[in-house]
């Protein structure tokens, strides 16, 4: 199924594009099928209250990655991608002090959330490890409508129908009918790689092509927004100082490091692995940004929101010959690269580890910068490959559910990883032993098997082995 450069990277808010941002588009969803006239349970009365019941991953994390908060804020009509966070603060106060949400169009409907928004510790739902079953009841307490959503990574989110309908044809009826609407429908490298070939074209042309059909002569001016975007959160966060929110007393180190860096500009004292510390200090700023709940681009989720902002920004002012064309095209061959990774396995924390979200991230960034300096289009699936190949394995376990430790630092030696990898594979004429495709395959078998404890439940590794003092 085709995925835009506009669905891998949205805007949003932190600090989880799973636990946040799914939950609370979940919510308005809910909301508009009570607008639209959604079929009533038989009986029903007047619409009067709202219930959500997190479960999985929701559940065990969710008082961490603010999923609470974000089932408030959309029950009270809110979107992750338009609101005021001075205005949410206000209203989620308002929503814990009085009971109601006053959703446009609904009227006030009653919902406390000490009461009415539950998590549940119990075995997650079947479909997915985010799942949250919302409901509505009338003044008697019949119920009214219920859906059930999954959160399945990156702000996506899909009924239990909807998914369903994935599981039992994973091709997909619309699918098969956009592959005659794209002229390059590539749904996996191999394909990618063959339709280059054969139109003598760029990833990164058959992409623009692609988006084309979609957005038209409006395709730059949206992609030079997500680039704004990213530059945007990456200078807050090398302005911001304190202490993240959440109680760990995690300080914010991206300001201090990049002071230091400044200072040591055109001393010629530098180590010559500074520009790591360059990459590192942009991945930090834009995640240290995440954890305040600030706004991010998921790229492709929040809790790797900073890895392909560093590498752009690396290019941008670290590497010769660097152009805004340039940046755009590593926007674009990041899209395809993490397209082809959530169509085929999962850029979902809670599903396969962080091998989906760093992992997957890193492997995109790789891509792009590799594109951006010339590279072919099998230098460029080589280093998707490189880089994702060596993350393979890693797990999400997040101390107290916070996306701060290790998430923080894992974002800086992603996008570490991914000029390396990018390098590597600009060294090579792109032949080499292990397919992109095979490596995605790998990963989505390695989070399948991989201990629940360790997917972003908060209930091993890290998360359980912190400091008594």
């Amino acid at each position: 199924m085709f995925l835009s450069v506009f669905d891998i990277f949205k805007l949003g808010i932190g600090p989880s594009s799973s636990h946040t941002m799914g939950p609370m588009l979940a919510a308005a969803r809910f909301l508009d099928d009570l607008r639209g006239g959604a079929e009533k349970i038989p009986g029903a009365g007047q619409l009067h209250r709202l219930e959500a019941r997190l479960h999985g991953s929701l559940a065990f994390t969710g008082k961490g990655h603010a999923t609470d908060r974000a089932v408030i804020l959309g029950f009270c009509g809110l979107r992750p991608d338009t609101l005021d966070p001075a205005e949410a603060d206000a209203l989620e106060a308002e929503v814990r002090r009085d009971g109601l949400v006053r959703p446009e169009g609904l009227g006030d409907l009653v919902f406390d959330p000490a009461r009415d928004l539950v998590f549940d510790y119990g075995p997650p739902l079947e479909g997915h490890a985010n799942g949250m079953v919302l409901r509505a009841f009338d003044a008697a307490g019949n119920g009214y409508h219920q859906q059930t959503y999954y959160s399945v990574g990156g702000g996506f989110v899909v009924t239990a129908a909807e998914l369903q309908a994935q599981h039992d044809d994973p091709v997909n009826l619309a699918a098969r009918k956009e592959a005659h609407d794209f002229p390059y429908p590539f749904g996996s490298a191999r394909a990618m790689l063959a339709m280059g070939k054969a139109s003598g074209l760029s990833i990164a042309e058959m992409k623009r092509a692609n988006e084309t059909v979609l957005h038209g002569a409006g395709l730059a001016a949206g992609i030079d927004r997500i680039l704004g975007a990213m530059d945007a959160c990456i200078d807050r966060g090398l302005a911001q100082e304190g202490i993240l929110p959440g109680g760990l007393q995690v300080r914010r180190r991206a300001k201090a490091i990049h002071d230091q860096l400044l200072a040591e500009r055109g001393r010629n004292q530098a180590q010559p692995h500074q520009a790591n510390d360059w990459m590192s200090v942009y991945a930090m700023a834009v995640n240290e940004e995440n954890a305040a709940g600030g706004r991010v681009v998921t790229s492709p989720t929040n809790g790797a929101a900073g890895v392909v902002p560093s590498v752009l920004r690396y290019y941008r002012d670290h590497c010769v010959g660097a152009t805004r064309e340039g940046c755009r095209e590593l926007l674009l061959v990041a899209a395809a690269i993490g397209g082809l990774i959530k169509h085929n396995a999962s850029i979902s924390g809670a599903e396969v580890g962080c091998q989906g979200e760093v992992g997957s991230a890193s492997s995109m960034a790789a891509a792009g910068l590799c594109a951006a300096l010339g590279g072919s289009n099998e230098q460029v699936e080589n280093a998707a490959e490189i880089a994702l190949e060596h993350h393979l394995g890693m797990t999400c376990d997040p101390a107290a559910g916070l996306v701060q430790v290790p998430c923080i630092e894992r974002n800086a030696l992603g996008a570490i990883k991914a000029v390396s990898a990018a390098s590597l594979a600009l060294r090579g004429d792109g032949q080499h032993f292990m397919p992109l495709d095979n490596c995605i395959r790998v990963m989505l078998e390695t989070g399948r098997d991989m201990s629940e404890k360790y997917k972003e439940t908060s209930q091993g590794g890290i998360a359980v082995n912190l400091p008594e003092c």
